[in-house]
């Protein structure tokens, strides 16, 4: 101990300390501190010993070393992602559609878009340690599995595509290059696109794999490639036509007369669209979508928190100088239609040509409308912008071809769509994702074959879209809900303008495309409902997470301002079952009353006083097990106190304000008539306990009893017996244990509580005053299989055939809850197909048929829906002799185990006849039910004993079909009022 001591002294703060990954190193628990011994001897990471527990995010994304600085991670990536396919081929078609100032209104939208969305980014990014999965990642991890999964699929396509939309681009401006020297490889046109940008993909897939180092060193060539090609258009502006043939073909040279032909729109058909302001901002948007790079490769950066906002915002400033300035240049120096032949120009205008009309029309070949080139030809080189154009297509597409495979490979690993965890395997070292190479070359190349531009540009513009609506959606929501750990170090952000760019970027989604939002939105739909099904046992701390806990939170204060009413009546109970395992059936029974409708707490009361480790390993259990059974309510449990001392505690303490159980269900004590008086009188306080705090109570027996392991029968082969295959698989996708080790697992804590000589646990009836027991003595449940007894205890889970009734004896007006039960219980689906009938007693104040008639006509008022009613006659009778010598031996058996003398029945003689006299009465009339439900006698404290009160209820439900005995609380749950 001294030695442990030592070494267990109060930690100094470290950082491994709050590392979550499984090799981090552990902090002393609590417990070893405090010097518990169990769990000095057992270890945390003792397979056997460790219950199963949800996977994070931390563990399952291989981030390799990290090496990339704020440069090369993210400036430089997103640079040449902005500076792409459209600042070289598409720049000028879309000046002349739109004019100077609306290109610059469109330059402007989409630049406030990226840079609202890079604000966000920058917060997100900033709180706390980013990991591999780029947008995936931050996202999931802010908004949840759902959201994260959806967008990750969406963004991991849009950026295929964008491969090849990238490659299409290169493949056209090499078919120019070739073109100007005569030189095809097939038809110069859309083939020889297909065959160049293939083999580019394929190039390109090499060159990811062989891993970082050949993309940086490529990447940096690039960029100086652009700058270069940049700096040469500029020059070449500004030095104006160096020839007659440049003049002839549009490039006039800096010049007010252009700028101001320019200045407005000039929309017309093109690319088989009539064009207008959202179409060209559709296909320019694409161009300004480089902003996630540095988050796409989070993963390889030094210190993500601080490259991804500073590099990603000072690419948007200088690529967005660059494109000002591409539009003020080429606005300002070119014609919009030119014809090739410097004798058309008149006065400023190429009349030669025109916009063809009519067939008879010469079209113009040049210009900024007709010629993707212009920008070669305006150049102070064409071939350096070539080579710059070269460098921006294929850059845009290495490193979207290079980020795509870490977001497949990280929702692969989280398991969040069981088809891409295959592509999920990492080879080598840095565990590069081989496979999700191959799928996302494979994508593209199939895109590929489309070999158009502006046909892929506007699904890729809303895909990317939708993904920065989620950015700035998880920033605001976060922002909003503001949980602790919400604690970004990134200030510049502000949560009403995360807002507005996620109206903005859902508002410009339509606007654009309406039938491409339809097909994104359709698919991030389909994308979520899938993951909200599969229900991945993951817990990554979101937003949406910390919003459940504040809403039930204010919704839970609320309801203490809000009064009872009848109509909204829930009937929330407290299931005295133990470990759920081992009553079923009094757990099925309280689900179907309360599912849909109200509270449901299962209470397990273990004697023993229990270790933190075993209440968490028992608590686990019990929940996994009401997990397999698709029960859905809480579980409490109670140690260290006496049976009857944890009732009362579970009775006061369960819920919380208004939402708290009101009924009490227990499992009736068939052997009371063995049992010591301590045991008896303990299960007789227990009903009286609930009387005492006002609470409803019903009692449940069934004839082979509600305990599984009372029968011989092993409590994982009932739970087995009707939990699908599915729900167990589900268990084992979300990282519990395969099927069988899990059932196992479950099975293995039953007797947690009972580890110690003369403990006891609710759920251990060898040990326990036998709360729930309803085997015995009075039991008949060793003439039946086993497959009869798993039938008897699945009766609440099983479906009921039709014929079958639920006999309702409504003998006592407690305030309608015995009438109530049984009409929910009708509403389910197992016993949807039984018809309920009603049986009341007579008060001899009228005739028969007018009593029936009351009866109806209350009925009738409360809504209940009934097949037959019977009015009962004869209940003042005297029972007959062989059941009244049937009470006699039960307390004859009682008092001779004893050795104590026989209960006085004296002044409740008649009480006791009329129970004798209610058993032969439903013997007659009840005997073929489905399940009876019946009013419970009223147990009298200090009027009515023990064994008197236990010999009533036993010849109620001796033999006797299912049966469960209610007493409300006297307060009406009924009304007829609207």
């Amino acid at each position: 101990m001294k030695l442990f001591h030592a070494v267990h002294s109060d930690p100094l703060p470290r950082l491994e300390h709050y590392r979550t990954s499984q090799k981090a190193i552990r902090r002393p628990s609590i417990g070893e501190l405090h010097g518990n011994l169990e769990e000095q001897i057992s270890k945390p990471d003792d397979k056997h010993d460790t219950p199963p527990t949800d996977r994070t995010g931390d563990q399952h994304h291989p981030c390799p070393a990290a090496r990339l600085g704020w440069i090369q991670g993210v400036l430089c990536p997103c640079l040449l992602n902005v500076w792409g396919v459209m600042l070289f081929l598409r720049m000028s078609w879309i000046v002349a559609l739109a004019g100077i100032l609306e290109t610059l209104l469109i330059i402007g939208l989409s630049y406030t878009v990226c840079i609202i969305t890079t604000l966000s980014l920058s917060a997100l990014c900033t709180n706390g340690q980013v990991k591999g999965g780029g947008i995936y990642y931050l996202i999931s991890r802010s908004l949840g599995p759902e959201f994260g999964g959806a967008v990750g699929i969406v963004l991991a396509f849009a950026n295929s595509v964008s491969v090849s939309m990238n490659t299409i681009g290169f493949g056209s401006s090499l078919n120019q290059l070739l073109g100007s020297y005569g030189v095809k490889i097939v038809d110069g046109g859309v083939n020889d696109i297909r065959i160049v940008g293939t083999a580019t993909i394929l190039l390109l897939a090499i060159v990811c794999v062989a891993g970082m180092d050949w993309e940086v060193k490529a990447q940096n060539f690039f960029v100086i490639a652009i700058a270069v090609a940049i700096v040469s258009f500029v020059v070449g502006v500004a030095i104006g036509p160096r020839s007659d043939s440049e003049l002839a073909k549009g490039f006039s040279g800096l010049s007010g007369e252009r700028l101001m032909a320019n200045l407005g729109p000039d929309y017309r058909f093109s690319e088989r669209i009539h064009q207008d302001f959202f179409s060209v901002l559709g296909v320019f948007f694409p161009s300004v979508t480089g902003v996630q790079a540095g988050a796409n490769i989070c993963g390889e950066l030094k210190d993500p928190a601080k490259a991804i906002p500073k590099g990603t915002l000072l690419a948007l400033l200088v690529s967005g100088v660059s494109y000002v300035a591409f539009v003020l240049l080429a606005g300002s120096a070119a014609h919009r239609d030119a014809s090739g032949v410097l004798g058309d120009l008149v006065n400023g205008t190429f009349v030669g040509c025109s916009v063809p009309s009519s067939p008879w029309d010469r079209p113009c070949e040049y210009g900024l409308h007709n010629d993707y080139s212009i920008m070669q030809l305006m150049s102070l080189s064409g071939a350096l912008v070539y080579v710059g154009c070269f460098a921006a297509t294929l850059s845009s597409a290495l490193t979207n071809l290079l980020s795509v495979p870490r977001i497949i490979q990280a929702l692969g690993t989280d398991r969040l769509y069981p088809g891409l965890t295959y592509f999920a395997r990492g080879y080598g070292v840095r565990g590069e994702p081989l496979r999700a190479y191959a799928l996302v070359s494979g994508v593209a190349i199939v895109f590929l074959l489309l070999a158009k531009l502006n046909l892929l540009a506007p699904l890729i513009s809303n895909f990317y879209l939708a993904s920065y609506a989620l950015i700035n959606f998880c920033t605001f929501h976060a922002a909003t809900v503001s949980p602790i750990g919400w604690r970004p170090t990134f200030r510049y952000y502000n949560q009403w303008v995360s807002l507005f760019g996620t109206v903005l970027c859902v508002l410009l989604m339509f606007l654009v495309d309406i039938i491409a939002t339809g097909i994104t939105m359709v698919l991030i739909f389909v994308l979520h409902v899938a993951v909200i099904y599969r229900k991945p046992a993951v817990n990554w701390g979101s937003t949406t997470q910390e919003q459940t806990y504040k809403t039930a939170l204010a919704a839970a204060l609320k309801l203490r301002q809000i009064g009872d009413h009848v109509k909204n009546y829930h009937p929330s109970v407290l299931v005295l079952a133990g470990n759920p395992l081992t009553r079923l059936p009094l757990v099925d029974l309280a689900h179907q009353i309360t599912k849909h409708h109200a509270l449901m707490i299962v209470g397990d009361v273990v004697r023993e006083r229990l270790s933190h480790r075993k209440r968490e390993m028992r608590t686990i259990a019990s929940r996994r097990s009401m997990e397999v059974r698709k029960i859905r309510g809480f579980y409490q449990l109670i140690d260290g106190l006496e049976f009857e001392q944890g009732v009362r505690a579970l009775i006061q303490t369960s819920g919380v304000g208004k939402l708290a159980p009101n009924i009490i269900l227990i499992g009736y004590k068939a052997d009371w008539t063995s049992c010591s008086p301590e045991d008896l009188q303990t299960y007789y306080n227990v009903l009286n306990d609930a009387f005492d705090n006002r609470m409803a109570l019903a009692i449940l027996r069934l004839p082979t009893g509600i305990a599984a392991n009372e029968n011989g029968i092993e409590p994982e082969a009932v739970l087995s017996a009707t939990a699908s295959v599915s729900s167990l698989q589900q268990m084992a996708d979300r990282g519990a244990t395969s099927p069988p080790h899990t059932l196992m697992y479950i099975n293995s804590t039953l007797e947690l509580g009972t580890t110690s000589s003369g403990s006891s646990s609710l759920s251990t009836p060898e040990h326990s005053p036998s709360c729930c027991n309803s085997n015995g003595t009075g039991s008949d449940s060793s003439r039946l299989a086993p497959k009869a007894i798993i039938d008897q205890l699945n009766v609440f889970q099983r479906k009921h055939p039709t014929g079958g009734t639920i006999d309702v004896w409504w003998l006592y007006d407690d305030g309608g809850l015995t009438v109530l039960i049984p009409y929910i219980l009708s509403l389910r689906s197992t016993w949807s197909r039984c018809q309920v009938r009603i049986f009341a007693l007579t008060n001899h104040q009228a005739t028969l048929a007018e009593e029936q008639t009351n009866m109806a006509i209350l009925l009738t008022k409360l809504r209940i829906d009934y097949s037959s009613l019977t009015m009962l006659e004869g209940l003042t009778k005297p029972p007959h002799a062989d059941t009244v010598a049937m009470h006699r031996r039960l307390l004859d058996h009682w008092c001779s185990n004893r050795n104590i003398p026989e209960p006085c029945v004296g002044e409740l003689e008649a009480k006791t006849k009329r129970q004798l006299r209610l058993r032969e009465m439903i013997l007659e009339n009840s005997t073929a039910a489905s399940l009876i439900v019946m009013s419970m006698p009223m147990p009298r404290l200090g009027t009515v004993s023990a064994p008197l009160y236990m010999s009533w209820l036993e010849m109620l439900t001796k033999d006797m079909p299912p049966m469960l005995l209610v007493r409300g609380n006297q307060t009406s749950v009924l009304t007829f009022y609207s």
